[in-house]
């Protein structure tokens, strides 16, 4: 936070940030970024979003302290129009209360709740919102989450007072800000489509996805993972059970439960090997783990400007490593010489 003085006193220009899920940040786009724009050009205020494919985003408003009001009442609004609607859609009577998530350097936590808690206290007996502040930072930061609920109203009254506070106690020493790290949902592949799974559903991943593992599976004599469950692009695979997720990953419990283990060479330039590797050896463990192959990689030899990787395996295993490998270098040609040997 910054304060400028000027000659008509002091103008106080806040960054204030918000921790959202991606429905709520859709809902502050809007259709083709009109809400937000509507919001920046009514408020005056600076709102930007933080990029990624995460399920939570980083939304920063920064202005003089009438824009940021303006800002956080169009906001609340915008969520309670959105409960009116969900709620017109349901069978729930009692209409539940706005919440959002502010972002907060845990040095001045301490200053928001209180002695004893009588600053929190005082915070809600005034404005009628509930206010509770996280005991734990968030992830590789030094923020806190400071949650507020109630009506629009009693919100922006309750931003005012946390604005207050957080002007007379500045943070002390360096904040490590919150970055939100993009979600890490399993693939599954059938009939040569990647999917990612959402909910009870497998939806269709992006193409890139799709090609890498292709180009994976070219280079082995083993059908595409889940080639007894074909799929179309587009349709929607709904799992009932871990029994049929198994069947869609080609791991029938059932049929062929312990099939011989075979071993597949591959070849990888140098230049690469630190991509599969990864710090310490992370990544290549990850990949043992995740696709239950043995794999080994061979010592650098003089004078040669490529490495070979042994994996050893059931079919299945073989090829979800060699695919793992592939993803971890995103070459975008391939690269990878490989032999087989039964």
């Amino acid at each position: 936070m910054e304060s400028k003085v000027s000659e008509g006193g002091l103008n106080v220009t806040l960054t204030i940030r918000l921790l959202m899920h991606g429905k709520e940040v859709g809902s502050i786009i809007g259709k083709k970024g009109e809400t937000v724009k509507k919001m920046r050009e009514e408020s005056g205020a600076r709102i930007n979003i933080s990029e990624g494919n995460c399920p939570e985003r980083i939304v920063t408003i920064t202005g003089p302290t009438d824009a940021i009001f303006k800002a956080f009442a169009m906001i609340a609004y915008k969520f309670e129009e959105d409960i009116i609607n969900s709620m017109s859609n349901s069978t729930a009577t009692s209409k539940p209360p706005v919440t959002l998530r502010l972002v907060v350097p845990a040095s001045q936590c301490g200053s928001l709740i209180g002695k004893g808690g009588s600053k929190i206290k005082e915070i809600r007996e005034s404005t009628g919102a509930q206010v509770q502040v996280a005991g734990d930072m968030l992830p590789n930061s030094t923020e806190r989450a400071v949650t507020i609920s109630g009506t629009p109203d009693a919100i922006i009254q309750c931003v005012k007072q946390i604005c207050v506070v957080m002007l007379e106690s500045p943070p002390k020493g360096a904040t490590i800000p919150y970055r939100p790290k993009p979600a890490s949902t399993p693939v599954i592949f059938a009939g040569g489509q990647a999917y990612t799974i959402q909910g009870q559903y497998a939806i269709p991943h992006p193409d890139q996805l799709t090609k890498l593992h292709q180009l994976a599976m070219q280079q082995t004599p083993f059908p595409p993972l889940g080639q007894t469950t074909p799929a179309f692009p587009g349709e929607k695979l709904p799992l009932h059970s871990s029994e049929e997720a198994q069947n869609l990953m080609g791991q029938s419990p059932g049929l062929d439960a312990s099939p011989p283990a075979s071993t597949h060479e591959l070849t990888i330039p140098n230049d690469l090997i630190g991509c599969i590797i990864g710090r310490q050896g992370t990544k290549i463990n990850e990949i043992r783990q995740m696709s239950g192959a043995q794999i080994k990689i061979a010592n650098a030899t003089e004078g040669s400007s490529e490495r070979q990787i042994t994996i050893t395996g059931t079919p299945a295993n073989i090829s979800l490593a060699q695919y793992l490998i592939n993803a971890s270098s995103v070459a975008p040609e391939p690269y990878v010489r490989s032999t087989f040997t039964a």
